[in-house]
């Protein structure tokens, strides 16, 4: 008897389970797959709609294609360009977003866009390609610019927020410049994730065309409105640079890598990977002038904690401390001094490989 293709998917899917099953506890993320899997079965027992299995579905299908497309790129740094899709090409913004691309490509990061026009379109030109990523939403007035379209590395999310997800997962810095609603959300959401550290700590640049007070007339607004009724921190402009100037820009993410590498959490305590060791005196200087981030204990150097093993960066140097999860602003300023200690350090080769 011939099986109906609903019949042979569903024997498939049978197939594919046990033989998953059967492997699940040799796998290296076993665990994980097993928590994600019990998910779905604790939900089919659950009265929800079938609007709410579309929304986890296409949720899924976002992210496969996402996490397919990203892995191979994992070792590379990379640097998202948001703003607005309505810029023409004649402008100084469009230009400018253009030579911002290429200068990152010439110093072998990548850049990603939402793949639309305007300084979506900019970013693509600027770095070709080869060295973009298009994040597209399917919108029915907004399609793909002609610089990504048909590239491997363009991918179309159903929804915003998986597609948003995949920028701040992927992205080694945010840069933003000119531009409307959508600029302002995804602006606003980094900042709020940096503040309150659900973002792991990277650098956030508005970029203006010269002379331009577009993120002056911004910044002048949190200072009078925000800062100045404490709703925000002082030190929560560190959060981000300003600037009109290509070179200024780069060097804003050049220098936040050049010695700090990454983050993580384990347990309690904040670790901070360096890409070269700093000397006690330098550790001293830092509790001295950041002991306000502090729960309790000082910032000390370390090797690769037990709890982070196996990990790729275990040969590199920690700091540690009990961080208080609150000053984030004050934490980009212990990064920049980290930063500014090993300057005179021998930088990695590969400043843009993480």
């Amino acid at each position: 008897m011939t099986l109906s293709p609903s019949e042979n998917a569903l024997k498939s899917l049978q197939t594919d389970l046990a033989a998953l099953i059967d492997h699940l506890p040799s796998l290296e993320h076993g665990k994980w797959i097993q928590r994600a899997l019990g998910v779905l079965v604790r939900l089919t027992a659950e009265e929800i709609e079938r609007l709410d299995w579309k929304i986890l579905t296409s949720s899924l299908e976002d992210m496969e294609q996402a996490f397919q497309v990203f892995y191979p790129y994992r070792h590379v740094r990379k640097v998202t360009i948001f703003g607005s899709a309505r810029i023409s090409s004649d402008t100084p913004e469009y230009k400018l977003a253009a030579e911002f691309a290429h200068c990152l490509t010439q110093h072998g990061f990548m850049v990603m866009t939402g793949a639309g026009g305007g300084i979506m379109e900019a970013g693509h030109l600027g770095a070709g390609s080869e060295n973009s990523f298009g994040l597209n939403i399917q919108l029915p007035f907004e399609g793909t610019n002609s610089y990504i379209e048909g590239d491997s590395k363009l991918m179309r999310f159903k929804y915003f927020f998986t597609r948003k997800l995949f920028f701040l997962k992927e992205s080694d810095a945010i840069t933003l410049f000119p531009g409307g609603f959508g600029t302002q959300d995804e602006g606003f959401e980094c900042l709020t994730l940096c503040q309150t550290g659900r973002l792991e700590p990277v650098p956030l640049v508005l970029i203006d065309r010269p002379g331009g007070s577009y993120w002056k007339d911004w910044d002048a607004y949190i200072r009078k409105h925000l800062i100045k009724n404490g709703l925000v921190s002082p030190e929560d402009t560190s959060l981000y640079t300003i600037t009109d100037n290509v070179d200024v820009a780069y060097e804003a993410i050049h220098n936040f890598y050049r010695v700090y590498h990454s983050s993580r959490y384990v347990g309690d305590r904040f670790v901070l990977r360096l890409k070269s060791e700093i000397s006690d005196a330098d550790v001293e200087q830092l509790n001295a002038e950041f002991s306000d981030l502090l729960v309790k204990g000082q910032i000390e150097k370390s090797k690769a904690l037990p709890e982070e093993l196996p990990d790729e960066t275990a040969e590199l140097p920690r700091l540690i401390f009990y961080f208080n999860r609150r000053d984030s602003g004050r934490l980009y300023q212990l990064l920049g001094v980290i930063n500014q200690i090993g300057a005179a350090c021998v930088e990695a080769t590969h400043p843009e490989r993480k």
